[in-house]
């Protein structure tokens, strides 16, 4: 048996753990609350509430922060009104916390991901965000989608 056949089994293995590392990373199974208060409606739209979760475990991978971190500097450049009057709240939800179990529930959390709930006089509608982890190499175009979409939400359009 040569050197490098008895290698090639170990770098499988090591490979194999490197990845199941990352992908553990961005998948975890936990729970998520955060603060969901109720605000006033907006006299401009029939939408009483829009929410924007980052969903994240305890171990993030770059794809995760990034993801995560876009849309909080998304909301924050251009909501600023809305988030002021509580008609837009964003945050970054750890779904490992207990403390944040219901919101993870609610929200039918399975890993990390991006989230926008809306509250309406029709109830509660939520929808995962999957358009932006192909964007991440694109701050701009990041933004100018997510701003689109958060748009729509504050609006009332659900689409």
């Amino acid at each position: 048996m040569t050197t490098l056949q008895r290698i090639y089994p170990v770098i499988i293995l090591a490979m194999l753990i490197i990845v199941c590392g990352f992908v553990a990373g961005c998948t975890s199974a936990s729970s998520p609350v955060a603060a969901t208060t109720s605000t006033p409606r907006s006299p401009n739209s029939p939408v009483e509430r829009v929410e924007v979760f980052h969903f994240h475990g305890t171990q993030q991978c770059y794809s995760c922060r990034t993801v995560g971190d876009l849309a909080e500097q998304t909301v924050n450049d251009n909501f600023k009104i809305e988030l002021a009057s509580g008609q837009l709240v964003f945050a970054h939800v750890n779904y490992d916390l207990p403390e944040n179990a219901a919101l993870k529930t609610a929200y039918g959390v399975t890993g990390s991901s991006l989230w926008i709930g809306v509250y309406d006089a029709d109830g509660f509608h939520k929808k995962q965000e999957t358009s932006v982890w192909y964007l991440i190499d694109d701050p701009d175009a990041y933004s100018a989608h997510l701003s689109e979409v958060i748009t729509k939400r504050l609006t009332g359009d659900l689409s």
